[in-house]
């Protein structure tokens, strides 16, 4: 049924003999050599010159202001979310298209998510749909924006850039900025992703990202943060630090602090790999553009970047009619030797979120049942 798309994907990867990987990592002799001199000079955990040295050259090469390094996004996001000062009892307005982990930081607060509709040529988070239920269920109060049902206040939104492509995040910016609510950007899979030329997660005070093992840069794990005012960035690194007070020898802390910093051994990669991303970025936009001849004559259709916008292809996407034929299709990439995945279950079909607030989330169900991944490995 399938036999000339899973001819054509193999026919993208000839250096694949078995089983083609989903998003393989890519790692070079100078990726083996930044770790062995890290192990070398003995510096491979919380203290090093390669963690200050890749928060400065991430800052450069996104435009930000400020980097801090963290272990992972997810705390990263966690991090985001206490300095904007998010806690028990507060909603905190997400998607519920997305990984889990933009939902459980979340959670780690003390807050509970609000989860709110997709754009369908984005996949982010849709201003209109928040904008909709901003006006049926909340009203302004003290500077704020407090939900009218529970009397809990709206403290912040994270909205997601899925799969690489930069949500409208301006028009969620404004309608947020309007009535008090904080904007964290998810932009766990789109480093070297652009909206107008300017870099995902540089639009709202703070941006996330991920490093993970099949992110377009990894170290294994890690994550940072992307600032453009110093002393919030300040105020970060020293949260994610224990937050110790700077001191020769004495062990003393102003606040609870958490152990989210990156170890000096993940950084040493991480500089490694930021500096083959052009490159990477290249290689998948020619592997995209080989995907649109491929789907050029159906059967599905190859989701593609919005106008005015630089997606870095992490994971390309096709939408198929229905989730019986999504399925059909995984299972003959499964038994052809082809790593696809389907979307993520929307968080709300979740047990621990299936309670919380949600709009009707027409969007996000249609990508859940038709969304399939393909391979998008970038390769030398």
């Amino acid at each position: 049924m399938f036999e000339r798309v899973l001819e054509g994907i193999r026919d993208l990867f000839p250096g694949s003999a078995g089983t083609i990987p989903l998003h393989a990592p890519w790692f070079d002799t100078a990726d083996e050599e930044a770790v062995m001199a890290c192990v070398r000079s003995s510096f491979v955990s919380s203290v090093g010159e390669g963690i200050l040295a890749f928060e400065q050259e991430l800052a450069e090469y996104t435009g930000a202001g400020r980097a801090v390094a963290v272990v992972n996004g997810t705390a990263a996001l966690h991090a985001a979310l206490v300095l904007n000062g998010v806690g028990p009892g507060d909603l905190v307005i997400t998607q519920a298209f997305t990984f889990i982990a933009t939902c459980n930081a979340i959670t780690y607060t003390g807050a509970r998510p609000v989860f709110i509709d997709v754009d369908p040529d984005t996949f982010g988070l849709s201003p209109r749909a928040l904008e909709r239920w901003l006006e049926r269920e909340c009203r302004q109060e003290g500077g704020g924006c407090v939900h009218v049902r529970t009397g809990a206040r709206v403290r912040a939104c994270i909205p997601m850039h899925t799969f690489g492509h930069v949500a409208h995040i301006e028009e969620i910016i404004t309608r947020c900025r309007d009535r008090g609510i904080a904007v964290i950007e998810d932009a766990a899979e789109a480093l070297g992703s652009t909206r107008g030329g300017r870099h995902a997660g540089t639009f709202a005070p703070i941006g996330t990202l991920s490093f993970n093992g099949n992110k377009i840069v990894t170290c294994g794990g890690g994550g940072a943060l992307l600032f453009e005012d110093p002393e919030l960035a300040d105020r970060a690194k020293h949260l994610t630090t224990q937050a110790k007070v700077p001191h020769p020898w004495a062990f003393q802390h102003d606040l609870i602090g958490f152990n989210h910093r990156m170890p000096n051994l993940n950084a040493s990669l991480a500089r490694s790999q930021l500096r083959k991303l052009p490159h990477n970025l290249a290689v998948k936009r020619a592997l995209h553009d080989r995907y649109r001849e491929l789907f050029a004559d159906g059967p599905f259709r190859l989701v593609e970047a919005p106008p005015g916008t630089s997606p870095n292809h992490w994971l390309n996407a096709v939408l198929v009619r229905d989730r019986q034929e999504r399925d059909t299709f995984l299972q003959a990439c499964l038994e052809a030797g082809i790593q696809a995945r389907p979307a993520w279950e929307l968080a709300t079909d979740q047990p621990m979120y299936r309670d919380d607030l949600k709009d009707d989330l027409a969007v996000s169900r249609e990508l859940q049942d038709r969304c399939v991944n393909l391979p998008s490995s970038a390769h030398p």
